[in-house]
């Protein structure tokens, strides 16, 4: 029996959340770019009478592996915890803590017993002949389990990490459930270490996407969490006592990533070390801070050559196949390394230069810029932010017209030649999703097919969300520093898009709407189009309280809160006020004539 979920946990995640973009102002809207980041969820399965639905697929297909979907939730909670303030200031916490419980809920239902994991939904082999929408799909769900005869300690010990991280980001929200997830990271990191073995020699079928390079990083990774959750010795002493046969303190890595955790696990115990918790273990706990200092000066271009590639532009290029989630861990990584040296008035000393801990927070800033536009191709590599973004990302349920649109089954075979090789931009927006990104050079091409550079991947857009936060806090909330996108300039026909006009307005009433078309699509006999309307505080003064009417709407709409009024939406809760001269805008989705838009009320 099959079971098959999407269910989005928040409306930036497909069709558009509210974007406040400000007419001034040089930096990024990192907390607009933030709520994008927040990750869809995915269907599942029930398979040997074990419920596995839930959880989340890696990337554009549809297999649940469990490698980089627990790193995912690792990074998520990571975000969380030392993001909380910031995260809880954007009034995101509620959407991150449901993001990261729809991937711990998952691994709660395939931890069944203490010693058995279930790890993969699904293969990727009999899912690449396929390009269909989740709620069409007709592959194999098979799933696959580790077991003592089977073991898995990269996967289980990541799972571990995942349980123990989540564990620490609910732990003030509810505190129950948080020690459900302790109690299974603490039987999961036992089995992990007990029975040693790579996962990929288990679930053979996952080596050809997610080979792992070995075992020990994630052992010492979920051990330095488990510490870190539950204060206990014990696991300190594992890391210490396995810091030379594991490499934690002899591996000197340029890379932070789903498969690699060493650069990871050094960083969480520095912070460990520098708040003089070392205690009989301080001489190891150097060791490990020494390579940490590696990885961020390799990072920084002060690593007496041995340094971490970049682009001309500036990007961190370590792999052809999806190098932003390499970027993009690398600029969290450096960010919390960045808060723990300043907490305890450190330095970063480099073999080419001493380094105050602003700079590797300005190092991770222009990761998250070049993310976001800063970039030679001035394009956003974050789907749905910006107006220059890719809009033919390698992804089924994007490429496809939804079921909401088109009710007739999309058959395996007929999605490729119907949708994954038609020219136009595809009909959902996947908002939030981080495509591969550029090449060596800076290059990048807008095509389906080039799934290298347009497939957006979990790992990647996961650690998005504590480093946004951060940046956003540091410019405040109010938008006022957002960056004004410049015009569209997608690649797809030129009639995707109306031209913007200020809609009719009184001359007593402070907004102004300008109404625009940014896509279209035609399906049978039915012509679509998304339509964007900006909203403008034209007056000198704030406006609040702001309530708009919307009459001739058909389609469904996305950046509003609907009132109790038929018909009247408001600014959504964490907008309050709407500057002089700022701007916000909303989305909707409908065939026919656009809405027309007024305004009822205003303080």
């Amino acid at each position: 029996m099959e079971r098959s979920i999407t269910h989005c946990l928040v409306l930036a995640i497909f069709l558009g959340l509210f974007a406040l973009e400000a007419t001034a102002g040089a930096s990024f809207n990192y907390g607009d770019a933030m709520e994008k980041s927040l990750i869809e969820s995915s269907g599942g399965g029930i398979r040997d009478s074990v419920d596995l639905v839930g959880g989340y697929y890696d990337a554009g297909d549809h297999v649940k592996f469990g490698l980089p979907m627990a790193f995912t939730v690792t990074m998520l909670s990571w975000g969380a915890i030392d993001y909380r303030k910031e995260i809880t200031g954007l009034n995101q916490m509620g959407d991150t803590l449901a993001a990261i419980k729809w991937g711990t809920d998952y691994f709660i239902k395939a931890h069944t017993e203490p010693d058995v994991l279930w790890g993969q939904v699904g293969d990727g082999d009999s899912d690449h002949y396929c390009w269909e929408r989740a709620e069409d799909m007709t592959t194999p769900r098979n799933a696959y389990k580790l077991d003592p005869n089977h073991p898995g300690s990269d996967l289980a010990g990541e799972t571990a990490a995942a349980m123990a991280a989540a564990s620490m980001a609910f732990k003030l929200y509810n505190s129950s459930y948080s020690s459900l997830l302790l109690a299974h990271g603490k039987q999961l990191f036992s089995f992990a270490d007990r029975f040693r073995g790579q996962y990929d020699d288990s679930i053979q079928c996952a080596r050809q996407y997610y080979t792992s390079s070995g075992y020990s990083d994630e052992l010492l990774w979920a051990a330095a969490w488990l510490f870190r959750a539950t204060g206990d010795e014990y696991y300190l002493k594992y890391v210490v006592d396995n810091a030379v046969s594991m490499g934690g303190t002899g591996w000197a890595v340029k890379e932070f990533s789903w498969d690699n955790k060493y650069a990871g696990v050094q960083i969480l115990l520095s912070k460990v070390l520098m708040e003089g918790r070392g205690g009989a273990y301080t001489s190891t706990l150097n060791k490990y801070q020494a390579k940490a200092d590696f990885f961020a000066c390799a990072c920084l271009q002060k690593n007496d050559g041995y340094n971490v590639p970049l682009t001309p532009g500036g990007l961190v290029y370590l792999h052809e196949w999806n190098n932003m989630q390499y970027a993009s861990s690398a600029a969290f990584l450096l960010a919390v390394y960045s808060d723990y040296l300043s907490a305890e008035n450190a330095v970063l000393k480099c073999p080419d230069a001493q380094v105050q801990p602003y700079e590797l927070l300005n190092f991770a800033k222009s990761q998250a810029d070049y993310i976001l536009g800063k970039n030679p191709k001035s394009m956003s590599y974050l789907v749905g932010y910006g107006q220059r973004y890719p809009v033919h990302a390698h992804h089924r349920g994007s490429s496809i017209a939804s079921v909401a649109v088109l009710h007739s089954t999309v058959g395996c075979v007929e999605g490729f030649e119907s949708w994954y090789h038609r020219p136009e931009a595809n009909p959902n927006v996947i908002y939030g999703g981080l495509v591969g990104g550029p090449d060596k050079n800076d290059g990048f091409s807008d095509d389906r097919s080039n799934y290298e550079q347009t497939e957006p991947t979990l790992s990647g857009s996961a650690p998005l969300v504590g480093l946004f936060s951060k940046l956003q806090s540091l410019i405040g909330t109010s938008g006022s520093h957002s960056q004004k996108s410049p015009a569209p300039h997608h690649q797809n026909t030129p009639s995707s898009y109306g031209k913007e006009k200020p809609a009719p307005n009184t001359s007593d009433v402070p907004v102004e709407f300008i109404h625009s078309i940014t896509n279209t699509w035609t399906i049978g006999r039915t012509t679509y189009y998304r339509h964007k309307v900006i909203i403008k505080n034209k007056s000198q003064k704030p406006i609040t309280d702001l309530k708009l009417a919307i009459e001739n709407l058909s389609g469904t709409l996305w950046g509003l809160n609907p009132c109790q009024e038929k018909n009247t939406y408001e600014l959504p809760q964490w907008l309050k006020v709407l500057q002089p001269g700022s701007q916000s805008s909303f989305v909707y989705v409908q065939g026919g004539p656009q809405a027309k838009v007024s305004v009822l009320s205003y303080h």
